[in-house]
């Protein structure tokens, strides 16, 4: 399986990028292509689907937008190409607080997302989607920079928002200057 792929973009298309690790290029299927741009370094958080008849890799700029599209596929006629359209035309936490708020009209708006399929998303969904550690899978580096951000006195939302997209790989001391950044903006 693979978790993310850390490298550059060297083509855009209208509903995928395609990411070159080690002179390998990986076509992701994303959201959102146009977010990302060319001979850009990122880290694109990555799912593996495979079907009979199809293999693809849909990547994601975060590891929240990744889950989210996980728990979509899990709820019984939801698609990925579905899931991929809620995600490219609304952000992780309206889609949470309209699943919560059981909002169907909100997830009616997204374009194949009928009455029914936002009523089903709802039922399987609400109350089992939850972003906080204990479902993340975070570096050791990562929890590091947020046991530091925590004896500092920061929030804890202000600590999950600071960490997300963060890239494990690096030094803690780096990483650490990097979340203080996100805070301050």
């Amino acid at each position: 399986m693979y978790s993310y792929l850390k490298g550059i973009i060297t083509e855009i298309l209208p509903n995928k990028v395609t990411v070159e690790v080690n002179n390998v290029g990986y076509e992701v299927i994303t959201p959102n292509p146009y977010d990302f741009k060319k001979d850009e370094e990122i880290i694109v958080f990555i799912h593996h689907y495979v079907r009979e008849d199809a293999i693809h890799l849909y990547g994601f700029r975060s590891f929240d937008s990744k889950i989210l599209f996980i728990k979509l596929l899990s709820v019984k006629g939801i698609g990925p190409k579905s899931a991929v359209a809620i995600l490219a035309f609304g952000n992780v936490s309206d889609v949470v607080f309209a699943i919560e708020n059981s909002d169907a009209k909100f997830l009616s708006k997204f374009p194949g997302i009928g009455p029914k399929a936002s009523q089903q998303i709802i039922l399987d969904l609400k109350g089992k989607i939850d972003f906080t550690e204990e479902t993340r899978a975070l570096s050791t580096n990562i929890k590091e920079v947020e046991e530091a951000l925590k004896s500092l006195g920061y929030k804890k939302k202000d600590i999950i928002r600071a960490v997300k997209g963060l890239d494990g790989s690096k030094e803690t001391n780096v990483l650490l200057k990097e979340a203080l950044g996100q805070i301050v903006k």
